[in-house]
C-alpha cells in the first residue's frame, strides 16, 4: 500500500503527518489502527494523521501541542513524500 506523510523536525521535535481518509478521523478505533499501521514506518515519533475536506481544508488528529503548530503552517510547506506499506 502506497500513502503520502512526511517527517518534520521543528523547535527540537521530530513527528509524521500522514494522509488518511476523512472517515478515519471519525472512528477513534480507525484513527489508532492507522497509528499502528504506521508506526513502522515512523518508530518512535509521534504520528498526525491529517484529512483533507472536499474544498482542501486540512484538519488535523494527534498530539495537542504538534496539531496546533501544523494549524499555522501551509501544505504546501509541508515536505509530502511517497511511502509503500506492505
Amino acid at each position: 500500500m502506497q500513502f503520502e506523510g512526511a517527517v518534520i523536525k521543528e523547535q527540537g521535535v521530530t513527528f509524521a503527518i500522514v494522509i488518511v481518509k476523512p472517515h478515519v478521523l471519525n472512528s477513534s478505533a480507525e484513527a489508532q489502527n492507522a497509528r499502528s499501521s504506521f508506526s513502522g514506518i515512523f518508530p518512535g515519533v509521534p504520528i498526525i494523521l491529517m484529512a483533507q475536506d472536499s474544498s482542501g481544508r486540512a484538519t488535523y488528529q494527534g498530539r495537542p501541542d504538534i496539531v496546533r503548530f501544523l494549524t499555522h503552517v501551509s501544505l504546501s510547506r509541508i515536505p509530502w513524500k511517497k511511502y509503500t506499506l506492505n
